[in-house]
């Protein structure tokens, strides 16, 4: 049996990150979405388990302290953080694992396992990302401001993943991840680890 492999999303906020993440896991029933923990309050129509694991910053800390995280990061005034177990659990069923991560937490996680593969989603230009933020209707104008000066910051970072993916379209996106999925496990390690078997 193949072992299954980590994929991080990574993206500036309001890219639509989430919509083609629901897009692709409709798609692809074996693929585990790894729910993040954060401290933020849950927004309309978000459910605990589902969206997020919506904890206190006491249970958050206690997490980090039990070394049950496999990165954290402090965002918007808010922690988030992936929980270890599930990636660990999923892997060692064969499935392949979606995080959906910012880049501080996508290099803590690539550099404890340098074999994550990251991808980071963009928006098809700056003017279309500040239309989709302010189409959210969730933020204030001084926070989409904080949104966009923060995704300068993260495109900068961009030129350090593995797959750079432009989300014109949802379909388009998705299909651009499908093809980095099969493209990973056609690496011939996997492939003469499978033959060898």
């Amino acid at each position: 049996m193949r072992s299954g492999r980590t994929f991080i999303i990574s993206g500036p906020s309001g890219v639509g990150k989430s919509t083609v993440l629901n897009a692709l896991l409709a798609r692809h029933t074996d693929l585990a979405f790894s729910v993040s923990a954060t401290t933020r309050n849950p927004r309309p129509g978000e459910q605990n388990g589902v969206h997020y694991h919506f904890i206190n910053v006491d249970q958050f800390r206690e997490m980090i302290a039990r070394h049950e995280l496999l990165e954290y990061a402090e965002y918007v005034g808010n922690f988030y953080g992936t929980p270890k177990q599930f990636v660990d659990d999923n892997m060692a069923r064969g499935r392949d694992v979606i995080l959906d991560i910012e880049v501080q937490g996508a290099t803590q996680v690539h550099t404890l396992r340098p074999e994550t593969v990251r991808i980071f989603i963009a928006p098809p230009s700056w003017d279309e990302l500040e239309r989709r933020l302010a189409g959210r209707g969730t933020d204030s104008p001084e926070k989409i401001q904080k949104r966009l000066v923060r995704a300068k910051v993260e495109f900068q970072m961009a030129h350090t993943y593995d797959y750079f993916v432009i989300n014109d379209t949802v379909d388009g996106a998705v299909r651009e991840l499908e093809a980095i999925l099969i493209a990973e496990h056609c690496r011939p390690r996997e492939r003469m680890e499978m033959i060898d078997g």
